[in-house]
This record gives structure tokens, C-alpha cells and sequence, in this order.
């Protein structure tokens, strides 16, 4: 089920987050599709989804984060450790975004692991996952995650 599907039935908030009835909060991003996405096999490639994720990822950590008055994620830095994808269904080029919803699965004190599904109203095209490290850019090492962080992805915590 993704947050906006037909029935209506997640809440939407201000800050383009929907909220599932079971409570869960995700963060929604609408990706613009380009034409230069799709391949010799007219949908869109593989690799390519990894930036529908990475700019969903940015907007809700950078943009979405410091206007909540979060800014760790961009100065002290986080670092991708792992992503996972199953493809569901092929994506071809359309003028209308792909939406790229992101919630937290798993929130530890050095590590936490978004899920993403790429859909729209009615098809999921895939499913993610990321694992984060937190990452302190000037010293070159992991570090732990501020109490500010954890708040702020606690709020994205799948019961």
C-alpha cells in the first residue's frame, strides 16, 4: 500500500509528508521523470532509480531536516553502506513525477535503514532499502547520531 493510494486513505501534511493510518509518517518526493532515464529497452534503467532514491533522500535529509531546524545530516555528513532494490514493474518516460516515498525501518545510535517505494497512484514500480551511517566528513570517520538526528528520524520510525 503506498501512503497516497486511491482510497485516500493517509493524511497529507504541510510539509509534503503523508501519514499512514497506522501512524506511520513518510516523507514524499515528486520526481521528475527525463527522457534521458530510459535505455535501449525504452523504460527506465536500473542505475537510475539510485537517484530517484538519492533525491528523495536529499530532499527529505537536507531540505525537509533543516527546515524541521535539523541541519547534522549536512554538516557532519552521512554515508551510504548499502542498498538493496526489487524492481516491480517497468517505469517508461511520462511528463507527471514518479513519487519516491521514504520512512525509517530501523533507527540504531551508528546506523539507521530507510525503505522507499517508487509509485504512483496506482502501480508500485519498486521497493529500497539504504542502510546510513552517520559520518563525520572533517575527521574522516563514522560517528554516532546527534540527539537532534535520532528525534528527527524517530518521527519516520515504521511501528
Amino acid at each position: 500500500m503506498t501512503a497516497l493510494d486511491a482510497s485516500g486513505t493517509a493524511e497529507q501534511t504541510d510539509h509534503g509528508d503523508a501519514i499512514l493510518p497506522d501512524g506511520t509518517r513518510r516523507h514524499v518526493y515528486l520526481c521528475p521523470l527525463r527522457w534521458s532515464d530510459m535505455d535501449a529497452f525504452q523504460h527506465v534503467n536500473n542505475v537510475v532509480y539510485l537517484r530517484y532514491l538519492e533525491e528523495a533522500r536529499v530532499d527529505w535529509m537536507f531540505n525537509r531536516a533543516a527546515a524541521a531546524g535539523v541541519s547534522e545530516f549536512e554538516n557532519f555528513g552521512t554515508v551510504v553502506a548499502r542498498h538493496e532494490i526489487d524492481y516491480k514493474r517497468p517505469l517508461v518516460y511520462r511528463p507527471e513525477p514518479v513519487r519516491v516515498e521514504t520512512w525509517v525501518t530501523q533507527l540504531r545510535h551508528s546506523r539507521f535503514t530507510l525503505a522507499y517505494e517508487v509509485c504512483d497512484d496506482e502501480t508500485v514500480y519498486a521497493t529500497a532499502a539504504s542502510v546510513l551511517v552517520p559520518y563525520d566528513l572533517a575527521a574522516g570517520h563514522p560517528r554516532r547520531l546527534s540527539p537532534l538526528e535520532r528525534a528527527y528520524l524517530a518521527e519516520y520510525l515504521a511501528g
